[in-house]
């Protein structure tokens, strides 16, 4: 997703020497509303623009989870990461944030986009997290903060950061984050079903009610035979009831008659 004001962030606070001749990975890169990308590789003129989603899409190079990003690329590997409006729909935030980090070379920028407390839930396909700006100093107080700003047009905020030429990992497992499901501030998620478990019932939900309310003529051939036979029926028991009352009408009037 990348509307005006995600844009406008990019375009105030990333620096031609940032970019220029480096390698640039983007995570959750699918196309959704616009992309930052094509500003970047024209004016900021990277080395190397890698883009990762989980879904195959326009801007998708690779199809990588953000889980995975070191174990997929190796550590200090590129030297800008972005990821805009992706942190919010991951599960275990700390696993990708911390990913985020390792695959940072030192010196390295950061550039995050995400949403805040108050902007509605989005489970495309899932919605977990808000973040605010006391969060992102926390999570993020390894790191020389740059720049944090909140978006003046819907609930969330920017970030930049810069990875420390001597980097020391600190620890995110007591922060807890304002989660959309649970209405109140968590460390962890209780355990549910399974990402794979939650698709799979949206995908079945979606089916049933495509198919309550697609035409007849796209269902499969079997269905579409018996609802046809099964309209005929009811034509015919309608037009029978409609013509047995014809008939007594007409025999009323003629025993009237006589």
């Amino acid at each position: 997703m990348c509307d005006i004001s995600v844009l406008t962030f990019f375009i105030d606070y990333c620096k031609p020497e940032e970019f220029n001749n480096k390698r640039v990975l983007e995570v959750g890169s699918r196309f959704i509303n616009g992309s930052i990308r094509p500003f970047i590789e024209k004016f900021l003129h990277p080395k190397e623009y890698v883009g990762i989603d989980i879904i195959k899409g326009k801007f998708v190079d690779k199809i990588v989870a953000a889980e995975d990003i070191v174990s997929y690329f190796g550590e200090n590997t590129f030297d800008v990461v972005i990821a805009s409006e992706i942190i919010e729909h991951v599960r275990d935030w700390r696993l990708v944030l911390q990913n985020l980090k390792d695959v940072l070379t030192e010196k390295g920028y950061l550039f995050i986009t995400t949403r805040s407390k108050g902007f509605p839930l989005h489970d495309y396909p899932f919605d977990y997290w808000r973040f605010e700006i006391d969060d992102m100093k926390e999570i993020f107080s390894d790191f020389k903060i740059k720049a944090i700003l909140k978006d003046n047009r819907y609930p969330g905020l920017f970030f930049k950061a810069q990875k420390p030429e001597i980097y020391k990992y600190r620890s995110m497992d007591n922060i807890k984050l304002y989660s959309i499901i649970h209405k109140k501030r968590i460390i962890f998620i209780p355990k549910g079903p399974s990402e794979e478990e939650i698709l799979k019932n949206k995908k079945k939900k979606f089916e049933e009610i495509r198919y309550a309310y697609e035409p007849i003529r796209f269902r499969n051939k079997d269905q579409y035979k018996l609802e046809q036979m099964g309209l005929k029926k009811r034509l015919l028991n309608s037009f029978l009831k409609r013509l047995k009352k014809i008939e007594e009408k007409i025999l009323y009037h003629l025993e009237k008659d006589n």
